[in-house]
C-alpha cells in the first residue's frame, strides 16, 4: 500500500469514545498546567461577557440617565478588566502552548522508545513513511487537540454559557426566544462542515493520486515515449485532474455559502430581538419588563458574540476526527507487542564466547514456505565460519537467528551450552558485531560514527580503531580528518570508505561474536582488499560468520557451509571444497573465470 493510502485512512475512522479517552489521559501528567489554562479560559470567557453586560451600563445608568460619575466609574472598571482579559489571554495561550509541546514530546518518546523493542518483522512489513507519519503529523494533531482544541471547546462552551446567564438576567423572555438559535448554529455548522470536509478528502486523496501519477511518468518516461503511450497518459492525468477539480469546487461551494448562512440566521436573530425587544420597550416601560435600551444592546451583542464560539465547536468537532484517526493509529503502534522478548528466566551473562549450536532447527516468514528445516550446525569458539549459497539459500536467515532478531520455529540455538533465548537481549546484541553489506552511517562526523561503536571510547582508540581497520589512510587524507561531516546515510563517502568505517565502528566495540554480510559486494578490488584486511584483525580470535558475495574473501575461512534450499549440502576448508569437485568448485570457477573475464576487458578498455 502506498503512503498517501496510509494517510487517507484517517477519512474512514469514526468518532470512539475509549480513544478519545485514552486522547484526555494523556494530560494526567501534565494536570494542573492543563487546569490553570482551564481557568484562564473560564476567567477570559466570564470577563468578556461582563465586559458587554458593563457597556449595557454605560448606556442605561450613565449616557441615558446623565450621569458623568457613573460613566467614569464603570469606564475604570471597564479599563480595569481589561488589563485582567490581556494578563488572562496570555496566561491560556502561553500554558496551551507549553501543553501542547509537552504532549507531543512525550507522545513522540514513548513512540520512539518502543519502537527500540519491536522486532524487525514489524520493520518489514511496516512501511518507513507509515511509521514516521505516526511519530510526526500524528503526534502534533493528538496534542494540537488536547491543547489548541480543548482550549477552542472550553473558550466557546464559557461563551455561551457566560453569554445565557447574562441574557437571563437581562431579559428571561427574551432569552427563551434566542434559545434556539444556539442548535440551529451548531446544526447549520455542522452539515456544512461534513460535506466541507468530504469533498476536501476527495480532493486531497486525488493530489495524492495525481502525485504518484507524476512520479511515474516521470521516472518512466522512456517506456512511455519508446511504446508511443503519451497520448494515453495524457488522458489518465487529464481524469484525475478532472476529477480533483470538481471535488475542489464543491469544497470551495459549500465554503462560499457557509459564513453567509451562519450570518443570516444571526441577523435574523438580531432582528427577532429588535422586534422583541422593542415593541416591550415602545409599548410598555423598560424598567417594568426589565428590558432597557441598554439591555437591548447587550442582547444583540451575546448574539454576535455566541456566533463565533458555536463556529469554533463545529470546527473542533471535525478536526476531533482527524486527531482521533491519528490516534488510533499511533496507540496501534504503541499497542504493537514486539515478537522477540526476554523471557522472565532471562540472564546477564558476562561471555559468548563459547560454542555456537544449532539443533534442528526449523524457521519460516511465511509458514508454507520454510527457509530452514531441522537445520543442525556446531560452531566452535574462535571459528570462522563462511556461509555460501543462492539467493534464497538461508544464509541471512541463519546470521538473522545468531543475532536473534527472530527465534526458531522449531530446534534451538545454544551459546555456551544455555539456549540463548534464556539469555537477556541486550547482554547478548551487546557481545555481537555487524558488518552489513549496506553500511549505515548517521548523520555527523567521522568520528562520531566510529564512536558509535563504544560511547566512551577516547579520540586516540577511536584512531587506533580506524589504522586497524584500514580505514586512517583515507582519513587523514581529507581536509578535516576525523571530523568531516558524512551526510545523511554517508553520502559525502563512496561505499568502500564507509564500509571501513564501519569495520572500524565494530572494531572498537570489540564484539565477542563477529557476523559479516556481503560485505565487499558493492566495492572495486582494491577496496575490497583493505576491506579483507580489517576484516581478517577484526575476526582474530573471535568467533566470526561470514556471508561472502565474492568467493575469493573466505578462503581463509576454517570452514566452508555451502547452503542449497535451508540445508547443508557441502561443508570443508577452500582448498578441500576445491579438491571435493562438487558444487562450491562450480561456484567458484566461474566466479574466478567471471572476475578474470572483467579486468581483461578493463584493461583493454585502458590500453
Amino acid at each position: 500500500m502506498s503512503d498517501w493510502q496510509f494517510e487517507e485512512e484517517e477519512f474512514h475512522t469514526s468518532t470512539n469514545v475509549g480513544t478519545l479517552g485514552r486522547i484526555l489521559r494523556l494530560l494526567i501528567p501534565h494536570k494542573w498546567m492543563a487546569l490553570g489554562f482551564m481557568v484562564a479560559i473560564g476567567a477570559v470567557a466570564f470577563i468578556e461577557a461582563a465586559l458587554t453586560f458593563i457597556g449595557a451600563q454605560i448606556i442605561d445608568q450613565g449616557i441615558i440617565a446623565r450621569n458623568p460619575q457613573r460613566i467614569v466609574e464603570l469606564v475604570v472598571t471597564y479599563a480595569l478588566m481589561m488589563f485582567v482579559l490581556a494578563f488572562g489571554v496570555f496566561v491560556f495561550i502561553y500554558l496551551a502552548g507549553k501543553l501542547g509541546q509537552r504532549v507531543t514530546y512525550d507522545l513522540r518518546k514513548a513512540m520512539f522508545d518502543h519502537l527500540q523493542t519491536l522486532s524487525l518483522t514489524y520493520y518489514n512489513k511496516t512501511p518507513v513513511g507509515w511509521i514516521m507519519s505516526r511519530v510526526n503529523s500524528d503526534s502534533e494533531r493528538i496534542a494540537d487537540l488536547v491543547s489548541w482544541g480543548l482550549l477552542d471547546v472550553i473558550w466557546a462552551v464559557m461563551n455561551i454559557v457566560t453569554a445565557l446567564i447574562f441574557m437571563f438576567s437581562i431579559n428571561w423572555q427574551l432569552a427563551l426566544a434566542i434559545l434556539p438559535l444556539i442548535p440551529s448554529l451548531w446544526f447549520a455548522a455542522l452539515w456544512f462542515k461534513a460535506r466541507i470536509l468530504l469533498h476536501y478528502r476527495e480532493s486531497r486523496k486525488y493530489n495524492s493520486e495525481i502525485i504518484g501519477a507524476y512520479n511515474e511518468m516521470i521516472t518512466g518516461v522512456r517506456v512511455i515515449k519508446a511504446l508511443n503511450r503519451e497520448a494515453t497518459s495524457l488522458e489518465e492525468f487529464g481524469d484525475l485532474t478532472r476529477s480533483m477539480y470538481r471535488a475542489s469546487y464543491k469544497a470551495a461551494w459549500y465554503s462560499a455559502l457557509f459564513l453567509p448562512t451562519v450570518q443570516i440566521m444571526s441577523s435574523l436573530a438580531v432582528g427577532a430581538i429588535l422586534v422583541l425587544g422593542g415593541q416591550q420597550i415602545v409599548g410598555l416601560t423598560g424598567e417594568a419588563l426589565g428590558l432597557t435600551i441598554g439591555g437591548l444592546n447587550a442582547f444583540i451583542g451575546y448574539v454576535t458574540f455566541m456566533m463565533w464560539p458555536v463556529q469554533d465547536l463545529a470546527r473542533v468537532y471535525a478536526s476531533m476526527q482527524h486527531a482521533i484517526a491519528s490516534a488510533e493509529r499511533a496507540f496501534s503502534l504503541l499497542d504493537t507487542k514486539p515478537d522477540i522478548v526476554d523471557r522472565p528466566c532471562a540472564v546477564e551473562v558476562d561471555s559468548i564466547e563459547g560454542d555456537i549450536v544449532f539443533e534442528d532447527v526449523t524457521f519460516y516468514y511465511d509458514a508454507d514456505k520454510p527457509v530452514l528445516t531441522n537445520f543442525s550446525l556446531k560452531v566452535k569458539a574462535g571459528e570462522t565460519v563462511a556461509l555460501v549459497g543462492h539467493t534464497g539459500s538461508g544464509k541471512s536467515t541463519i546470521v538473522n537467528l545468531i543475532c536473534r532478531f527472530y527465534e526458531p520455529r522449531a530446534g534451538r540455538i545454544l551459546i555456551n551450552g544455555r539456549d540463548y533465548r534464556e539469555i537477556a537481549l541486550h547482554s547478548l546484541h551487546s557481545k555481537i558485531g555487524m558488518v552489513l553489506q549496506t553500511p549505515h552511517l548517521f548523520s555527523g562526523t567521522i568520528r562520531d560514527n566510529i564512536r558509535y561503536g563504544r560511547l566512551e571510547a577516547t579520540d586516540a582508540q577511536i584512531e587506533a580503531a580506524a589504522r586497524t581497520a584500514g580505514a586512517h589512510d583515507f582519513i587523514a587524507t581529507l581536509e578535516k580528518g576525523y571530523d568531516t561531516e558524512v551526510g545523511e546515510g554517508g553520502v559525502l563517502l563512496s561505499t568502500g570508505q564507509k564500509q571501513l568505517i564501519s569495520i572500524a565502528r565494530a572494531i572498537l566495540a570489540e564484539p565477542q561474536l563477529f557476523i559479516m554480510d556481503e560485505a565487499t559486494s558493492s566495492v572495486d578490488t582494491l577496496t575490497e582488499a583493505l576491506i579483507q584486511k580489517g576484516m581478517e584483525t577484526l575476526m582474530e580470535g573471535r568467533t566470526s560468520f561470514v556471508i561472502a558475495h565474492r568467493l575469493s574473501t573466505i578462503k581463509n575461512a576454517d570452514r566452508i557451509v555451502v547452503l542449497e534450499n535451508g540445508k547443508i549440502i557441502e561443508m570443508g576448508t577452500h582448498s578441500e571444497l576445491l579438491r571435493q569437485r562438487g558444487h562450491y568448485y562450480s561456484l567458484y570457477t566461474k566466479q574466478f573465470r567471471r572476475e578474470r573475464e572483467a579486468e581483461l576487458e578493463r584493461a583493454l578498455e585502458m590500453a
